[in-house]
Order: structure tokens, then sequence, then C-alpha cells
């Protein structure tokens, strides 16, 4: 019978994969999550998760570093971790710490059980790759002066390297995920994302908040896409390969972004251009454009499913669920 573990499993992504990995009826899913930064409610993303799924949920609310039990897994799925341009701020000098903590208790944790591994790291080890282009044997690359942002990619690309040396030497089963820009129901708007922040100011009839002029490039992936991308890796995926999770279909700019909410909210919301540093403090770092190169993972036979406006549409439909208060909390306003 499969017993994977999740960590960060009640967060944005780990809430989406664990649904997913429970639709086997013989599947029990293990997800651990300190809860920190939680806005919604354990168990309203608890409920959300087992919705409709046979498999079994076991939730246990601690960090992964304090995390024990005898129980082995088939699989550990490793997602835990700060995350977001504004969220990492507020832990600038710890975030490797941390990161390379948890890390190392899930690969101990997988050594122990002979489980596979998947480390969920970031697509921000390629530094905007080639103009924004990112394949997945783009040099990585760790730019500019010190930032928390830089912190936490430098943070991921170091596991990722101890992760691939482990594989190398056979000491390790383990696969390594490079998401880009997830989107989707149940993301929020507090880390700094840009979908949750501009949907909320729509319906609350607010401007919508872009950063500098716009013209960045992004290709956002429905978190579902994402999810069911990290799972075919974890069947498939060759040991210490590195795989690209994001939908180059969904090319887009983050004016346009903006622009394709005002029209699916039909809220005649205005845009306004703001400086992001005025909000946030000086230490506050944009990404550069990034969008990717997936062909390892269509390999495997993934193949991302969901336009923007799909994606878009769900987000809006998920928010007009709430009283405004609770718009304006998720949404980060």
């Amino acid at each position: 019978m499969p017993h994977y573990l999740v960590t960060g499993g009640l967060g944005f992504i780990g809430s989406h994969l664990a649904h997913m990995l429970l639709a086997d009826p013989q599947a029990t899913v293990t997800v651990v999550d300190n809860l920190q930064g939680q806005v919604l409610s354990p168990g309203m993303v608890i409920e959300q998760i087992t919705a409709d799924r046979p498999g079994k949920l076991i939730v246990r609310r601690e960090s992964v570093a304090e995390f024990s039990t005898d129980e082995p897994f088939t699989a550990i799925f490793h997602l835990a971790s700060v995350v977001g341009p504004v969220a990492v701020l507020k832990y600038s000098g710890h975030i490797v710490e941390s990161i390379v903590r948890d890390t190392y208790a899930v690969i101990r944790r997988a050594q122990q059980n002979g489980a596979r591994l998947v480390n969920v790291s970031t697509s921000e080890v390629y530094g905007g790759g080639d103009k924004g282009h990112c394949r997945e044997d783009s040099p990585r690359v760790i730019h500019g002066p010190a930032s928390a942002r830089q912190e936490y990619a430098a943070g991921k690309l170091a596991c990722e390297v101890a992760i691939a040396n482990l594989c190398r030497d056979g000491k390790l089963d383990a696969v390594m995920i490079r998401p880009f820009n997830v989107a989707g129901v149940r993301q929020l708007g507090l880390g700094g994302f840009a979908l949750p922040r501009f949907v909320g100011q729509a319906l609350l009839g607010m401007p919508l908040t872009v950063f500098g002029d716009g013209a960045q490039l992004r290709a956002f992936t429905d978190v579902r896409d994402v999810a069911a991308g990290i799972i075919v890796a974890a069947m498939r995926g060759e040991r210490g390969v590195f795989y690209n999770v994001g939908n180059p279909r969904n090319r887009t700019s983050i004016r346009a972004l903006a622009e394709l909410v005002v029209c699916e909210t039909d809220c005649g919301a205005r845009i306004e251009f703001v400086n992001p540093r005025e909000l946030y403090g000086s230490r506050f770092e944009d990404a550069p454009d990034k969008f990717p190169e997936a062909g390892r993972l269509a390999d495997l036979g993934w193949d991302p499913r969901y336009t923007l406006a799909q994606t878009v549409q769900d987000v809006v439909t998920w928010f007009q669920t709430m009283p405004p208060g609770e718009i304006r909390r998720i949404a980060g306003l």
C-alpha cells in the first residue's frame, strides 16, 4: 500500500498535491505542516484535500525537523519552505539555515526508508536564464548584492547540489523540481504573489497595483498542472535529474495579467503602476523576466491542461465566495 509524506502539505502547492495523491483508494498521505504563515483555516484546507478522495489523510501539525514516526514511506515530497518575494523578507539571514535543516531531515528519512525523495526547489536558481528563457541545462546563477530573495535561491541551490551528489554516489534516490510562477486557488497574496492580490483588489474596487512598468515576463502555471507534474516526475523521473515544471504557453507580462483580471472580474478597475520598495521597503527585490522550457517533463508525458484565463477564472470564483474582510485578508491587502 503506498504511503506518501508531503511536507508543507497544508500549503498552496502541497494541499493540491495531497489531494491528487489521495485519488488512489489504497494510498495513505501524511502531511506535515507547522502552519507558518498560514492564513487559511487548516480545517477548511483539510476538508478540500479530502473532498471526494477515497485515500486516507494523516495530518501532523509540526515542523519538518521535529517530525518523527516509525512509519515507512513510499515517496517523500518536500515542499515545506518560506516562499514569496515579500514573505522571505521576514526571515532574511535565516532562510538558508531553515532550508538546509529541513532538507537534510527529509534526506535522512528517505535514506532510512529507501524512499524516493521529490525535492521541490525553485526556478530562482536560474537567475533569469537567457533573457528570461530557462532550460534545465541553463547555468544556475545567483545574481546581485545580498538580498533575502538571493538567500532563498542560494539555499535551494545548495540543497540541489547536495542531493545530486548523493544520487550520483548511489546514496539517495531523488528527483528535483523547479516550478515556475505557480498560480491558482488557495494561493495567498501575503507572500507578494500577483494574481491573488490583483483579484482581491479588483473585487474590492481598488486599483490593481502593478510593480514597475509591468513588462516583466512570466509563465504562470496552474497549481493543478504543477501538482500533476510533480507526481509524473516522482513516478517516472530519472534519479538525480532536475525537472522544470512550468507552462510556456501561459507566458505573459504582469501588466497583461492585471488587464486579464480586470476583464474577468468586469469591475472596471484601473491599473496603477507602483514602486514595490515604497510598499515593502528597500530590501524588496523583484524577479527578472523568467519563463521555462519543460522538455524533460514533457518527455515523461506531462502536458499542462489549464490556460491562464481558466486559472484566473477559477481564482475569481474562489474569491467571490468570501466576504470583503476575508478577501482583503487572503489577498494581503
